[in-house]
């Protein structure tokens, strides 16, 4: 699963647990990931999908903006449109919950 740095970094110290994506690919629940950096360079941090639905993005909640790594809506809002180009409230995406799993401390000290 493709993560920007910053989203991955968030993962790691655990205030990422929640992503959305517009892509039609569903991720599996139960399923394990490695994360990528980009699309040919994986890592060796890995993610279980632990819960997976549909969700108009402007339902997004406030609890929910805290699982995707963010302390306020217009955080979230900007750092979408960074990565998407626009905001469309009306827009169903699909929600994927997961955990980090096996953390392994060398990568923290590696500075992945």
């Amino acid at each position: 699963m493709l993560f920007r740095k910053e989203h991955i970094d968030k993962i790691l110290r655990g205030e990422k647990t929640q992503t959305r994506r517009r892509s039609r690919y569903q991720y599996k629940v139960g399923r394990t990931y490695r994360i990528q950096r980009s699309w040919y360079n994986y890592t060796d941090i890995k993610i279980l999908i632990t819960r997976r639905y549909k969700q108009r993005l402007g339902d997004i909640t406030q609890k929910e903006v805290r699982k995707e790594g963010y302390s306020s809506l217009e955080e979230f809002k900007q750092a979408w449109i960074t990565i998407n180009g626009y905001w469309d409230p009306d827009e169903i995406v699909t929600v994927y919950e997961f955990k980090l799993v096996d953390p392994n401390p060398s990568i923290f000290i590696r500075g992945h």
